[in-house]
Parts: structure tokens; C-alpha cells; sequence
């Protein structure tokens, strides 16, 4: 794991390696530039599941009944 990178949400660094505790890291990334836009790409995934939940609660019978 020392070859690659995370981003340390709490002070928004890129490490190389596990450096910080695991519930501050995000990764692990290929490169430390792909790590740097490790908010970016979470704010996309979020928004993505946000979207397919929205589509799954319009099927017929996705309120349980």
C-alpha cells in the first residue's frame, strides 16, 4: 500500500500511504493526482446514488405495498 495515495479528509492532504487514521483517509488512489480530487469524485458518487434512488422509489410497489 506505500505506492499508493489517499486524501486526508480532515486536513485535505494527499498521503502517500496509510499515513492517518482510516476513518480520516479516503483511497487509495493510483496517483496522488487522482487522490487531490477525491472530494470531486465523492460528490459525483453521492449524487449518482442519489439519482438511482430517486429512480428506484418511482417503480411500481417500491413503497412496500
Amino acid at each position: 500500500m506505500a505506492e499508493k495515495y489517499w486524501y486526508n479528509s480532515r486536513t485535505g492532504e494527499v498521503e502517500k500511504g496509510p499515513q492517518s487514521l482510516a476513518i480520516d483517509r479516503v483511497g487509495p488512489f493510483d496517483t496522488a493526482e487522482e487522490a487531490a480530487r477525491a472530494p470531486e469524485v465523492l460528490r459525483e458518487r453521492a449524487k449518482s446514488w442519489e439519482e438511482d434512488e430517486e429512480r428506484e422509489s418511482e417503480w411500481p410497489g417500491a413503497d412496500g405495498r
